[in-house]
């Protein structure tokens, strides 16, 4: 795919992508009533876009000239590079670290794509769901200018060895399954619902406290409408991740979701991929070889990540398995909503766990440990 050429001149602090339809994620399509719930009272639609459009210059400095020192990682979309931007120049505002998505032009995803991450983003905003600045158009170069998020993604810190990539411990993994579950609930929440469509530990980025922010919105798609349970779409996203029904019909549901975050909540609880070449055949897809440990306790205990050294709340890990085997149903009906997913969650969150100690002595080394810097491939927003 080549990107279409298209041209905008003088950068602006708000303002508007002419080009892309802003009828898509229209104020009016939210759910009225979302104070009353937790997952996106803090949630919200503006009107139009207000994001700033910068100039391709202006990234360039930004990125030093997009040096390889300055990559954070790659994706189908091109290569994201780490930069610093005043937010306010002219009140002089101290530089701020960014992360900034550059279009490879023989990406093979599409401009639409891009196009979506923009209206999208540039429109909605929760907590969970990572922050879009501004972007760039400017004749072959489409750029993406996001909030820098300081600890990359999950899959890093979930199945990557070494020092830097100490094991979370119980009740961190409960924190971040409950920000990410609450993130989808918000798409989930409006009128006409939002599926997120490639959800999985890549796509779920940590700021430097760990909380969780979903990103790359590139396939995001509106669910269905007119009474139908679903809509039929071209199979996109990650296999392993992707729900059954959606792989072989090509038929989307709203949770469709809640069965890829049932993938990304087991291997939160045992420490291995969806999908692994490298282990026995039996093993290679997790959720087939895992869900009959997953029903029963006793079994339990063999499936979860030994790099817990069993310092979790049996109950409450027995009671996430069982959470998980809902979201992971044959049947997309059978599947909870992301809602409850949330509500189930908070619940075993307030069990009293063992890891406190071992959650605090990781922050300590971690989050408030001075000077120190991590450098995250693969890191995708």
């Amino acid at each position: 795919m080549s990107a279409s050429k298209r041209t905008m001149s003088s950068a602006t602090t708000t303002g508007k992508l002419s080009t892309v339809s802003t009828s898509t994620f229209m104020a009016s399509t939210v759910s009225g009533g979302s104070t009353d719930d937790g997952c996106v009272e803090d949630g919200h639609i503006l009107e139009s876009l207000n994001l700033r459009i910068f100039t391709f210059a202006e990234l360039r400095v930004a990125c030093k000239n997009f040096k390889p020192e300055t990559v954070l990682g790659e994706g189908g979309f091109g290569k994201v590079y780490k930069g610093w931007i005043d937010v306010n120049p002219a009140k002089g505002s101290v530089a701020m670290a960014v992360a900034v998505k550059k279009l490879n032009p023989e990406s093979v995803q599409e401009m639409e794509q891009w196009q979506v991450r923009v209206n999208f983003l540039g429109r909605i905003s929760h907590p969970n769901l990572v922050k879009l600045l501004g972007y760039c158009m400017e004749d072959n170069e489409l750029l993406l200018v996001y909030e820098f998020m300081a600890k990359g993604n999950l899959e890093n810190h979930l199945f990557r060895r070494g020092a830097i990539y100490e094991p979370l411990p119980w009740s961190l993994r409960l924190k971040i399954l409950i920000g990410a579950a609450r993130g989808l609930a918000f798409l989930h929440s409006f009128e006409r619902q939002i599926i997120y469509r490639d959800f999985k530990a890549s796509n779920i980025l940590l700021d430097s406290h760990f909380n969780p922010k979903l990103s790359d919105f590139g396939l995001v798609k509106h669910g269905p409408d007119d009474g139908e349970c679903h809509v039929t779409t071209r199979v996109m996203g990650t296999y392993g991740y992707a729900a059954p029904e959606y792989v072989s019909t090509g038929h989307l549901y709203v949770k469709s979701d809640v069965y890829g975050f049932g993938v990304m909540l087991l291997e939160m609880l045992c420490g291995l991929r969806a999908l692994d070449p490298s282990r026995p055949s039996e093993q290679l897809n997790l959720v087939n070889w895992a869900k009959p440990f997953l029903s029963d306790h006793r079994r339990l205990t063999q499936l979860m990540d030994g790099r817990l050294n069993g310092q979790y709340h049996a109950r409450g890990a027995f009671r996430a398995a069982q959470l998980t085997l809902k979201c992971l149903a044959g049947e997309p009906k059978r599947r909870p909503s992301m809602k409850e997913v949330v509500e189930a969650l908070e619940q075993i969150e307030a069990m009293k766990s063992k890891s406190k100690s071992r959650l605090m002595s990781f922050f300590n080394n971690n989050v408030f440990r001075k000077g120190t810097t991590l450098n995250h491939r693969r890191c995708r927003i």
